[in-house]
């Protein structure tokens, strides 16, 4: 690895010194709730953002929408200077079950050099880390090394309902050259990456009701359809043995996987016997031909949730059910939308069991960024001058995030760049951030910021 650039290299070395403060403060950060799910704390902290990005000189203000205020900032440095947005969420999961925690999850401790809270990972410590990344450059430079829009929703954690409506309401405040997020984990051997897409999902339910009242298993077994074998055999309909999703054009539309993010693959460690002693695992799940990468990025799936109907108490109880509910996600890939996934099991629904309810629920695009983007070589350099080594490069991954908003919305290119460690126990008790990943999120903040700075417009 060549030395830092000094300029950048004094700015590592601000971060080092203040890095005891830095940890302070961030703990004190996530001391503050924000649950979207129950709308808890969720104004007092987008007011405690805004007067935090108006201390770093940004333009800030908490904006409406029809549910949790989104937090935008900007801050101009030059017209001839690239503007990078940086997106994040101040919202957390709810922290139940609070038993599970070893101490509480509102009061930040340190053990065995990692910071225990909720939202410490997801995704407070991580764009918090951003801010003092700004934060660095001001004290040492004076000034920003690009133009920089700083967007924190409040509900992401409820599936992001309005950031489409707010991005395509407020577009013209949103004009920049690139997205960067800072959410998810690091790879399990602790490298960095950078993703160039997500996957988009897809929720929804299939009721049946086969009668008014639940009855007499012996009185009326034959007699009365069973709303749970119906589901049953519906859903056996909708995925074969081998784990190929069979729902009539639903693949038809998918992309395969291009060279270059094929060869990108080819280059992402793998210790599959390690995977699957990890999750007690005999086997994968089908097609068993399918790679363990190509199952994460480029395939859609399809996945029952949970499944609810009659008897599940102590002892037996001869009863047969008058209704039941399968809840179920698909995990999308480009092309796919919700609209067409949503169109295509309706039609096969109604094919194979018409009298069974099919109900979307929530929903979103998948995103994708072209592998050879302008923009991906100077992320890969910040990442190399502040971590030391090379980062791994994922076409998507398997989660969801709502990346579509700046893809297919505001047309640019959007890239996730986590901070948090593998096993930073995002929406489970006793959520943590390694305090060395958090100080190299700094530090990778700051060098995203100089290497996109000087980057010619």
């Amino acid at each position: 690895m060549t030395a830092a650039d000094p300029n950048l290299q004094q700015v590592f070395d601000h971060i080092e010194a203040n890095r005891d403060s830095f940890i302070e403060r961030v703990m004190d950060y996530v001391r503050h709730p924000s649950i979207s799910a129950h709308n808890i704390g969720i104004r007092e902290v987008a007011a405690l953002l805004v007067e935090t990005l108006k201390g770093l000189g940004m333009e800030a203000e908490a904006m409406p929408t029809a549910n949790h205020p989104m937090v935008l900032g900007r801050r101009d440095v030059s017209p001839d200077k690239p503007t990078i947005m940086l997106y994040g969420h101040y919202d957390v999961q709810p922290p139940d079950p609070l038993d599970l925690w070893v101490s509480p999850p509102f009061e930040p401790t340190i053990r065995d050099g990692r910071i225990y809270a909720r939202g410490i990972g997801d995704n407070k410590g991580q764009h918090f880390a951003q801010l003092l990344a700004i934060e660095s450059h001001l004290a040492v430079h004076g000034d920003l090394p690009c133009n920089i829009i700083f967007l924190l929703e409040g509900e992401e954690e409820i599936g992001s309902p309005q950031i489409a409506s707010f991005v395509r309401e407020h577009a013209g405040r949103l004009k920049a050259d690139l997205v960067v997020t800072s959410d998810g984990p690091l790879h399990e051997s602790g490298l960095p990456v950078i993703t160039f897409g997500v996957r988009g999902v897809a929720s929804f339910e299939l009721r049946c009701r086969t009668a008014s009242r639940d009855v007499h298993s012996g009185n009326f077994g034959g007699i009365v359809p069973n709303p749970i074998w119906k589901l049953v055999q519906l859903l056996a309909t909708m995925k074969n043995p081998d784990g190929v999703i069979t729902i009539e054009g639903i693949n038809e539309p998918v992309i395969p996987a291009t060279n270059f993010e094929r060869e990108a693959v080819s280059k992402l460690p793998l210790d599959l016997d390690q995977v699957k002693a990890d999750l007690g695992l005999a086997e994968l799940d089908g097609p068993k031909e399918r790679g363990y990468y190509d199952r994460l990025m480029f395939h859609p799936t399809l996945t029952i949730n949970g499944f609810h109907g009659g008897y599940g108490g102590p002892g037996s109880k001869t009863v047969l059910p008058c209704e039941a509910l399968v809840k179920c996600d698909m995990r999308l890939v480009e092309p796919l939308t919700p609209d067409y996934v949503y169109e295509k099991i309706r039609l096969h629904v109604e094919r194979h069991a018409p009298d069974v309810e099919f109900v979307p629920l929530n929903a979103m695009l998948p995103s994708k960024t072209p592998m050879d983007s302008p923009f991906a070589a100077p992320i890969r350099r910040a990442v190399e001058a502040a971590r030391g080594v090379e980062p791994l490069l994922y076409p998507t991954v398997g989660g969801s995030l709502p990346e579509y908003a700046f893809t297919k919305i505001l047309g640019l290119h959007s890239f996730v760049v986590p901070y948090a460690n593998a096993d930073e126990a995002n929406h489970a008790p006793n959520e943590n951030l390694e305090i060395v990943r958090f100080v190299d999120g700094i530090r990778t903040g700051a060098a995203l910021l100089w290497e996109i700075g000087r980057l010619d417009r």
